[in-house]
């Protein structure tokens, strides 16, 4: 019988007794479960024993631990076969319905791995709480014993045994996410972005705790600032870095420097000349911009368009070291994952560290981390026109990547772009400098870098500039998706990494505290949760079956990570409780890309599948509980787009698109999506997580997409007695703002019925505004409702037989699995 394993399992794999292998099979004819497979591994196998080649011939015994068919851990590889031991401890977030804890014993091999035998204990016996330690006989396929066992302890602590389950941060000394690699910095000072930049009139003043007001920061002129001002160093990495985009394009604001009309390259150029500076750059290494396959097949690749190869050859022969970073994979990996790693992964972090001048006139470590890469198309404001800006500030910096050939001279739309990012300053900007010199050092070791003792004689010492008297300084903690492929530093012993509070996979060691971070957050949370991502896929082992559409089984999928289902699982709880919960998940339209290719539209299915899973949990809540409810008044999604009518004065294109092509029908209609590029989490307006990472496996794996958070609140402002009134709270009014463009006393209190139902009802008439042939004005703003219909069974299905597809495309809103030729499933989870 299947039972709720919701909160921490701890587990321990200490070893085998007389394990029976010949070849790598298992001893059991009967343990035989791919009869293919194990032909490939005997004559390998065998090789060896001819070759003589002791590599060849000897087994790799690993042990993974399984929460039914959902992996969630996985030892060391050891060659010792016939008493294997591990004594590898891990600390496992769960939130999985099971039947059996199992701990499945195979052999490596260099393509793929043989299945030795199984191990199960049931769910039932660790439910109370006690540690369970015991030898479990081992079986086959078919559940025969292969006459050995292993050694296993257990013990699993309930999510409600947290003492900050569903209590929020209750006093200002929360000492932040346990067990991760960074610890929480006290005394910093945060700056919140919303876009790269910020007109000047347009927000009205929201009050905050203490009598003062929320002011919106400028991302792009407080990086331009920090990067002409800095004196010694300027380290910067990116998925994509592009030489030449500018950074100060405001009109209305004054430029205050000689640098303000210069591109980024030229600027960084300039900067590296100075006597005693740094200039480093790290930007991801895109295997399909490589100028031999342009040449080979007499076409252009780079398919992610990140410019790398443009990057590299301009800082060539200057003064900026700038380094194209591949994505390597950690050690453990059969070559197929190897390959699978350095192709389809990439690095995903955006980060910015210089000094910089403080009050007192010493010089300190300042860093900017979030959505925002350094490049082409990122530069918008509030407005987030369509086709009013393409004569000024993006006339050199058009982008429309969801439409085939789609360029200025054929007009607009252009793909608007919203993204969130923020400024880091005290102890905590050294953690992003420590990440920073930890991948650099990977990839060329020392050089051009300063040391720790150059530093200590430039700028102070992070001990020295916090600063826990002020009112509004910040608690920052960094999280990380990354492994031993990337940086350096992480203990191979799993005992030391483990200390380190790193995960010991195979040989790969890996950070995954992006994804702890996030589940830490959820299960705190008492009244809220406003979520901006640029994907949302997950917890695919709680996906109901759909066997008629032949697409993968869900255990096969991959996407593994908790963050749906402890949404979900959180609701529920609420709703058990007799208490308000409020989810609010604002995704693109769909996946930048065109609509309709085969990657979009899987991203879409995996997308819809992730919330009928939430929704039917839901759903089965507000049944048992029998209430007059339906689960949208819990958890809803949202999308941006922008809808102008013809003014006056507008860029006049020199070219038409395609005919009866979605650009053409997107001009026409003058619509389109505003491309949600945020990564970021609000939770009860006291807490926030801002970073690189996506909700989906690819962010959240830790030994896939690198990527960089962070999670802050105000000590003074959290929510234990009142509601929390401060920069969080200020930021989040500001977003709704940018979105609804009205301002409503619901607003106050997200969590309300009240305020789920108002903001449902302002995104309904903006779609139908959106969505309608004809219009004749603006449209009022940017937050429409995701175009589906959920039902009070939480199934997710078309909103009408005539709104199948996105307005203006014939791509499905639904998605589609595909399967000629079937689409790797790490590429689009």
């Amino acid at each position: 019988m299947k039972k709720l394993l919701h909160g921490v399992l701890f587990a321990t794999i200490y070893e085998i007794d007389r394990l029976h292998v010949g070849f790598g099979l298992p001893f059991s004819r009967q343990g035989v479960d791919d009869p293919i497979r194990t032909w490939k591994t005997l004559l390998y196998k065998v090789k060896g024993c001819c070759a003589c080649d002791p590599k060849l011939m000897k087994f790799r015994l690993y042990t993974t631990i399984d929460l039914d068919k959902a992996r969630v851990a996985r030892t060391t590889v050891v060659d010792t076969p016939s008493n294997p031991k591990w004594s590898q401890s891990f600390r496992i977030n769960c939130a999985h319905e099971v039947s059996d804890i199992i701990f499945t014993i195979k052999d490596e091999n260099p393509v793929s791995a043989t299945l030795i035998g199984r191990a199960y204990l049931s769910v039932s016996e660790v439910m109370n709480g006690s540690p369970v330690e015991r030898w479990l006989r081992i079986v086959d396929e078919k559940h025969k014993t292969i006459h050995s066992r292993i050694h296993v302890k257990v013990q699993f602590f309930d999510v409600t045994r947290d003492p900050f389950w569903s209590k929020g941060i209750q006093t200002p000394q929360f000492g932040g996410v346990p067990f991760t690699f960074f610890n929480q910095r006290q005394g910093c000072k945060v700056s919140l972005y919303q876009d790269a930049h910020v007109a000047n009139d347009f927000i009205p003043k929201f009050s905050l705790s203490e009598n003062k007001f929320y002011e919106p920061q400028r991302c792009w002129e407080d990086i331009f600032e920090a990067i002409i001002n800095a004196k010694y160093l300027i380290y910067i990495a990116g998925w994509s870095v592009y030489t030449k985009i500018t950074l100060i394009r405001d009109p209305h604001r004054p430029k205050r420097s000689e640098f303000a009309n210069l591109t980024l390259g030229e600027i960084l150029k300039k900067k590296a000349e100075e006597n005693n500076m740094r200039v480093l750059v790290l930007v991801w290494d895109d295997v399909t911009s490589k100028q031999w396959l342009h040449q080979l097949f007499g076409q252009s690749f780079g398919l992610m368009g990140t410019h790398d190869e443009d990057t590299i050859g301009y800082f060539t022969d200057s003064k900026v070291q700038c380094l194209r970073c591949p994505r390597v994979p950690a050690g453990g990996r059969s070559m197929i994952q190897g390959v699978e790693s350095s192709t389809l992964f990439t690095h995903h972090q955006k980060t910015v560290v210089v000094d910089h001048e403080n009050l007192s006139g010493k010089r300190e470590i300042v860093s900017f981390v979030g959505g925002i890469d350094l490049c082409d198309g990122r530069y918008d404001t509030q407005e987030h026109s369509l086709f009013r800006t393409l004569n000024t500030v993006h006339v050199e910096d058009f982008h429309q990547p969801n439409f085939a050939g789609a360029s200025v001279k054929k007009g607009g739309p252009r793909e608007p772009w919203h993204d969130i990012h923020c400024r880091l300053e005290g102890p905590v900007a050294w953690d992003v400098l420590y990440n920073f010199e930890q991948r650099w050092k990977k990839q060329v070791g020392e050089q051009f870098l300063y040391s720790i003792d150059e530093l200590d004689q430039r700028v102070t010492s992070p001990l020295d500039v916090a600063s826990t008297e002020d009112d509004e300084s910040w608690n920052v903690q960094i999280f990380r998706s990354i492994d031993s492929g990337s940086v350096v530093g992480f203990p191979l012993n799993p005992q030391k990494a483990a200390q380190c509070h790193l995960i010991t996979d195979k040989a790969s060691v890996i950070d995954r505290s992006i994804h702890d971070g996030y589940v830490n957050a959820i299960r705190r949370a008492k009244n809220f949760i406003y979520i901006e991502n640029q994907y949302f896929i997950g917890s695919s082992y709680g996906w109901k079956p759909e066997d008629k559409d032949g697409s993968l089984p869900e255990e096969d999928v991959g996407a593994l990570h908790l963050i749906p289902k402890e949404l979900s699982l959180k609701i529920v709880s609420k709703i058990m409780a007799g208490e308000r919960f409020s989810v609010y998940v604002v995704i693109p339209m769909w996946p930048e890309g065109v609509p309709e290719s085969g990657v979009v539209q899987e991203i879409l299915y995996y997308q819809r599948r992730t919330m009928e899973m939430m929704y039917t949990d839901i759903a089965e809540a507000i049944q048992l509980k029998q209430l007059n409810a339906h689960p949208r008044d819990y958890l809803s999604f949202f999308c941006l787009g922008n809808r102008e009518i013809l003014r006056s004065g507008e860029y006049i294109p020199e070219e038409k698109p395609e005919p009866d092509s979605n650009y053409i029908r997107a001009q026409l209609h003058r619509r389109f999506m505003i491309y949600v590029h945020a990564k970021m989490m609000i939770v009860d307006d006291e807490y926030i997580i801002i970073g690189s990472a996506n909700i989906n496996q690819r962010s959240m794996d830790g030994g896939r997409d690198t990527e960089i958070a962070m999670g802050a609140f105000q000590p003074q402002h959290i929510s234990a007695t009142h509601p929390a009134k401060g920069q969080i709270f200020g930021f989040r009014m500001a977003l709704w703002y940018e979105h609804l463009r009205e301002v409503h006393d619901s607003f106050m209190y997200p969590e309300k019925l009240e305020c789920m139902q108002e903001i449902n009802k302002i995104a309904e008439q903006n779609w139908k505004i959106y969505s309608d042939e004809l219009f004749d004005q603006d449209l009022p703003s940017h937050l429409l409702r995701y175009p589906v219909e959920v039902t009070s069974f939480g199934h997710v299905t078309s909103l009408s037989e005539a709104e199948q597809f996105f307005p203006d495309t014939k791509a499905c809103i639904l998605g589609t699995k595909s399967k000629d030729p079937p689409i790797p499933s790490l590429l689009t989870t």
